[in-house]
């Protein structure tokens, strides 16, 4: 018997490896034009990004993918598209370096360290409980906002650390460094091929975070809440869920996601609050929801190819100079395009090759 639906692991797997492929085709291409074999550039991209020098790297970016994955992912699932992660990220960065400024001088690390984490998830929640508000009691569209949250956040930002946090004769837009023991742990401490990355515990909170997701959202009365309001809000509601709570709490724990991103990078790497930290992290975020289905599985393996891209993509345009580190943004944003805007491209052409074998 024909079906009219692709069957889940079409949709969980199949479609996003066609698309990933199609990406990296059209990156390919463009590499062809740049002068540059595709192939030996791929085989460069992956030596520097798996060897044991480029893992640890490759393994530092991907879990502030991890996090910011994990944040469009619960927004998601309440059927929200929860577009301001980034700006997320820089209000958690904000309440964590606050944090940091006014304890690493009185704490020791086994407090400091969860009071900063604690202060960036608190920043973060807050900062997306804005505009889960608005949509849930105001009817205020959760794109809209959240971009325009994004812009503040980011306006809020330069003002804050120029007008406060620069230290007096500083030529940079940042705040002084942490105390030592502000730094997360580094697993380079226990794994000698990790030594000189900036891998550290926030990679161990990462995984832990994957599978308290996977948990929740599947195994748990308050998941199946919160995928039920965003698969059908009207049956959720009369079903007794009540949907403008659910919507604020999704976006609060989007938030808090949002804030250990911060904490990866910050904490886990330079050890001050700069205007730029994000570098974007928020955006790949939902290219990692939307390649990974929303799945933690999806979203690690997701979270890691965007890792390797970066760590890989770098040593690439230095090995190969006519491949500029501007070309793995636009294979970022393919990516984005076909797992994205353009996600069911081949679903017609599978499902008729399923049809047909069942036939």
């Amino acid at each position: 018997m024909k079906t009219t639906e692709l069957p889940r692991w079409a949709t969980a797997f199949v479609l996003p490896l066609l698309n990933l492929l199609t990406a990296l085709l059209v990156a390919g291409l463009v590499i062809r034009m740049l002068g540059e074999s595709p192939i030996e550039s791929l085989g460069i991209l992956l030596s520097n990004s798996l060897n044991l020098d480029g893992l640890g790297y490759t393994l530092f970016y991907a879990t502030t993918f991890i996090f910011t994955g994990l944040s469009v992912s619960i927004a998601m699932k309440a059927g929200l598209f929860n577009i301001g992660t980034d700006g997320q990220m820089y209000i958690a960065g904000l309440g964590l370096t606050t944090a940091m400024l006014t304890l690493d001088a009185r704490l020791p690390a086994l407090l400091l360290i969860p009071a900063a984490m604690a202060a960036s998830m608190l920043f973060g929640a807050l900062w997306a409980w804005l505009p889960g508000y608005l949509q849930a009691k105001r009817g205020s569209h959760i794109v809209v906002t959240t971009i325009m949250f994004n812009f503040i956040a980011s306006s809020l930002m330069n003002f804050v650390i120029v007008k406060y946090l620069i230290p007096e004769g500083s030529q940079n837009t940042s705040s002084r460094n942490f105390a030592d023991s502000g730094a997360m742990p580094r697993l380079g401490e226990w794994i000698p091929s990790f030594a000189d990355a900036p891998l550290n515990l926030s990679f161990v909170v990462a995984i832990a975070a994957l599978v308290l997701y996977g948990v929740v959202v599947w195994r748990s009365p308050w998941g199946y809440k919160l995928r039920a309001t965003g698969l059908n809000p009207n049956a959720a509601h009369y079903a007794g869920v009540k949907i403008s709570r659910m919507i604020i709490v999704a976006m609060l724990i989007s938030g808090a996601f949002a804030g250990l991103a911060a904490v990866n990078s910050i904490m886990g790497s330079t050890h001050y609050l700069s205007i730029s930290f994000p570098q974007g992290a928020g955006f790949i975020g939902i290219a990692i929801a939307l390649m990974g289905r929303q799945h933690p599985v999806g979203i690690f393996l997701s979270s890691v190819l965007f890792g390797a891209l970066i760590q890989g993509g770098g040593e690439l345009s230095m090995v190969k100079q006519n491949i500029p580190a501007e070309t793995f943004i636009f294979i970022q944003g393919l990516i984005i395009l076909f797992c994205g805007a353009m996600e069911h491209l081949y679903a017609p052409a599978v499902l008729k090759i399923i049809n047909a074998r069942k036939g």
